[in-house]
């Protein structure tokens, strides 16, 4: 018999924050199709809120010089080859993916590309000079990001490390299949 785990809380403005709603949603082990988690069903407030939070901190985020967010992401590669074990089994179970190719391509692929991407965003030409006009590459602002559930970290990834490297604030929405 397998544990449950129960989560209550969204991470907003940087903490973690009880459900609004008891409202959850199932996380299934595939191979035994048993409820391994549940998660809370976010809100529409709870986005509202997260959103709001993400629009505060976009300036200073935006602001902050590009070698400071790539070491951020610096920081994200190094938390991701840390705890890859323990993160590799969780999405195994998950979606049903041998480890070995969780380890390598689930959370392997990962943690190269947020280091990756602070790498190019470290070379990247962020203004060029075109004719007699300068060309600036700059953050847009809130990013929102929807993610499927057969990839779920690198998806997370794929979306999440470039915005923030370019300076936006990120909202995720994972997948509820």
């Amino acid at each position: 018999m397998t544990t449950t785990k129960h989560y209550s809380s969204h991470y907003i403005n940087g903490q973690w924050v009880k459900a609004a709603s008891a409202d959850t949603l199932p996380v299934h082990d595939s191979s035994t199709e048993e409820v391994m988690a549940t998660i809370p069903s976010g809100t529409a407030q709870e986005t509202e809120a997260a959103v709001l939070a993400a629009r505060a901190a976009f300036d200073g985020w935006a602001a902050l010089p590009v070698e400071t967010r790539a070491a951020y992401l610096d920081k994200v590669a190094a938390g991701v080859k840390a705890r890859s074990d323990e993160m590799a089994l969780a999405i195994a179970r998950e979606v049903g993916m041998p480890l070995k190719m969780v380890k390598a391509i689930q959370v392997g692929g990962p943690a190269w590309h947020w280091g990756n991407f602070a790498k190019v965003a470290r070379g990247f030409e962020w203004e060029k000079k075109v004719g007699n006009s300068l060309v600036v590459r700059e953050a847009i602002g809130v990013v929102g990001c929807i993610t499927p559930w057969n990839f779920p970290l690198s998806q997370i990834t794929l979306k999440i490390a470039p915005a923030m490297v370019a300076g936006c604030t990120v909202v995720l929405k994972p997948s509820e299949i």
